[in-house]
């Protein structure tokens, strides 16, 4: 259910901007605009169940103040952070996010590719793993792209502080993103030899090696804005959707059934009261930046501020969530 539609999504739009070349940055925005509300902001909107059903257990008002607590905690301190020193709150950014979805695409060839196999193997291999599938859509478009890139830069930063983008410049020079290039050439060919050596060209390995494919050659020939945001949807939160729903009590029967529909159903009602709390701090979050909010891009950037302040208690859930369910031990 929520592997295949985004390597069908992927590979088909990388054909196509190959054949057509670019669209018009406002056309680039659509897959980011759309995630506010189509899986990207609601896969974290069911963090305050996340943990306690991984862990078999209701989810009680105790739980539902932790997270709100790590919430307020850890991500008002990281909102902190852009406002007072936004180029570095944008290259935590950039870091944080490569640890978040390398970590989403190792759980699920943990739990959904190599279950039987145990693939990726031990937790050398799975950290290798992760650390490669975060790289291809934080760093591949930095190489690639390197203008729109620089670009989103200067327009998150520029929200709080337009000068302090130039903190920024050395990471776009051509040094920088040979380097860049040759960090994810070796994390790729090391990520397949290690896979090999554990299991050959078993099942997993091949399904490792295709996806990983399909990233670098969508992430190669799709422009950043576009890519970062269909890639968003369609895979890295996709796939979350379906680990949710493989811990909810309603969701998963009838995931089991096949009833995808009424099983996203049940994730999209769990998911709707803190997507509109987070559509309502994005509105606060647009009128109160110091650079203001202008044009579709802007606020693209006030949104893409939001989703890292969030990002971070998220990814803290995620893993906790990992260490219930073995994510990291051998396997």
């Amino acid at each position: 259910m929520t592997i295949v539609p985004g390597w069908l999504l992927l590979a088909l739009t990388a054909v196509v901007f190959l054949i057509l070349g670019e669209l018009p940055l406002a056309y680039q925005l659509v897959p980011l605009a759309a995630s506010v509300v189509l899986l990207g902001l609601p896969h974290g909107a069911v963090d305050h169940l996340a943990v306690a059903r991984a862990r078999g257990e209701p989810a009680t008002l105790r739980w539902f103040a932790v997270v709100g607590l790590l919430y307020l905690v850890v991500g008002g301190a990281y909102a902190a952070v852009w406002a007072i020193v936004p180029a570095v709150a944008f290259a935590f950014f950039i870091l944080l996010t490569w640890a978040h979805w390398g970590q989403g695409d190792l759980y699920s060839l943990v739990a959904v590719v190599g279950r039987k196999e145990g693939y990726p193997g031990g937790r050398a291999h799975r950290f290798l793993v992760a650390a490669t599938r975060g790289s291809l859509p934080m760093v591949i478009p930095l190489v690639a792209f390197p203008g729109q890139y620089e670009l989103v830069a200067r327009t998150l930063v520029g929200l709080f502080d337009p000068d302090a983008a130039a903190a920024l410049s050395a990471a776009f020079t051509v040094e920088a993103r040979v380097a860049a290039a040759a960090v994810v050439g070796v994390l790729v060919v090391a990520s397949l030899v290690v896979g090999y050596l554990h299991a050959g060209p078993s099942r997993p390995w091949l399904v490792d090696a295709v996806e990983l494919l399909i990233l670098v050659a969508f992430f190669l020939s799709v422009p950043p804005i576009f890519a970062v945001g269909l890639y968003f949807c369609v895979w890295h939160s996709l796939r979350h959707v379906g680990r949710l729903v493989a811990v909810d009590p309603v969701g998963r029967p009838a995931l089991e059934a096949g009833a995808y529909r009424d099983a996203l159903w049940s994730f999209a009602r769990d998911a709707a009261p803190l997507t509109v709390v987070a559509l309502l701090s994005l509105v606060a979050l647009a009128l109160v930046v110091p650079g203001g909010v202008e044009t579709p891009l802007e606020l693209v950037g006030a949104y893409l501020v939001l989703i890292a302040a969030l990002t971070l208690p998220h990814t803290l859930i995620v893993a906790w969530m990992d260490g219930v369910q073995g994510v990291w031990g051998p396997g």
